[in-house]
């Protein structure tokens, strides 16, 4: 299974990056195995609208099943959940540990945005 994490650097040694859309880089891992690749999401950082729904095409066009992020606004909510990608909001911590934390159960599914856009 693949998971999209949001992330403040290039690794999972990183810090999780509390936005979603304007995230620095989204780390698309294979929970399985670890591996991972790096997506520089600077493009969306500076947008000056439509960032949550960029980055969600992007994890979805990667074939990510969920997102962890510390927060996640109404448009990229909705277009995830039409595209079927489960989010955790509130995540925080190194992308390694909240990877864990996934695996062994600790997260629940957000049933809405945690923000409103433009956060």
């Amino acid at each position: 299974m693949k998971i999209a994490v949001t992330s403040k650097g290039s690794d999972l040694e990183s810090q999780v990056d509390p936005r979603f859309g304007r995230a620095k880089y989204i780390l698309i891992i294979d929970v399985d195995t670890l591996a991972f690749e790096a997506i520089d999401n600077s493009e969306n950082l500076n947008a000056f609208k439509g960032a949550g729904i960029q980055a969600a095409t992007m994890i979805c066009d990667r074939e990510a099943e969920v997102l962890l992020t510390g927060h996640c606004g109404p448009n990229a909510f909705t277009a995830l959940k039409a595209a079927g990608v489960k989010v955790v909001n509130d995540v925080e911590g190194m992308v390694l540990d909240a990877v864990t934390s996934f695996k062994n159960g600790r997260y629940t599914f957000a049933e809405e945005a945690n923000v409103d856009g433009h956060w």
